[in-house]
């Protein structure tokens, strides 16, 4: 009977998390005035929630007004989001997690000084260093075409967050017994990284990834400053939709937030298996 109890409870509880999205993508094939009016025509229900989840019959206009109306091409937005999110999601949890192997598998000198400052960065607010990096990435001439999406990239290397979990996730899942096993045998640290420990780190780096991949994805602040015209990305987009030119395009704003987030989805429900796992074991204390 308690299981029962707690399925029906997940189960509401999963619905009830579902049904912003489902409003999302309905909205998004409804127009302006069946918006406003809380009506769908086509089904003959007004002024009613189950009127929130019936759908319209404006779709194909609204994705007309994304293709053809907004300054930005759609699909160039989502080839510059996907480039830039998914080279510095790789970035990110790749040289981490192999910061982390380091800190976790090797004992030097300073190595405690090391980790207490990239703790502390973690503590520092991105702000701060903001105009100074701008115009670091103007004095390298890296915001013009293709090279403004390095600025967004390279620094992906250095995340502290990540760094921490994964450090922590090591400590309860690699066996430095295994490690000293590959060492034993003449593998090198980076053989040992790559076929030994990437194998068992890898729901901890999923996790990871999922967050990155979010944070990479729904950034908006340094790509509005740093990308221009072609080059701009998903968020960018988005922005516009918001601008007073689509105030009364009310279906297509809501069809524009669905296909942004649709990719997220997608790559949260193929990782989404690992989450547990990643943070019960990589939240287990010292």
């Amino acid at each position: 009977m308690k299981k029962l109890i707690v399925m029906i409870f997940c189960i509401g509880l999963t619905i009830i998390c579902f049904i912003p999205f489902i409003i999302l993508f309905v909205n998004s094939t409804k127009t302006i005035n069946e918006l406003l009016a809380g009506t769908t025509e086509w089904a003959g229900i007004t002024n009613g929630l189950l009127a929130s989840f019936v759908p319209g019959q404006n779709f194909s206009n609204n994705l007309n007004v994304l293709l053809h109306d907004v300054n930005l091409s759609l699909p160039r937005s989502f080839i510059n989001s996907f480039v830039i999110s998914a080279s510095a999601t790789v970035l990110t949890v790749y040289f981490s997690s192999l910061t982390a192997y380091a800190f976790t598998t090797y004992k030097f000198k300073g190595s405690k000084f090391l980790y207490g400052f990239i703790l502390a960065v973690l503590m520092v607010p991105s702000q701060i260093s903001i105009v100074a990096f701008i115009d670091l990435m103007y004095s390298f001439g890296w915001t013009e075409s293709w090279r403004s999406f390095l600025p967004l990239i390279i620094p992906a290397i250095a995340s502290p967050s990540t760094v921490f979990f994964m450090r922590q996730y090591m400590k309860s899942s690699v066996s430095l017994e295994m490690v000293e096993a590959g060492r034993i045998d003449g593998s090198g640290e980076f053989a040992i990284f790559n076929r030994l420990v990437i194998p068992i780190i890898t729901p901890g780096m999923s996790t990871m990834a999922i967050f990155a991949m979010v944070a990479s994805w729904n950034n908006l602040f340094m790509p509005t400053v740093l990308l221009n015209g072609e080059w701009r990305t998903i968020p960018i987009y988005v922005n516009q939709l918001l601008g007073n030119q689509f105030r009364t395009e009310l279906g297509a704003i809501y069809l524009g937030l669905s296909l942004t987030i649709l990719p997220l989805i997608v790559f949260y429900l193929l990782l989404s298996k690992y989450i547990v796992a990643g943070v019960s074991l990589g939240g287990v204390k010292e």
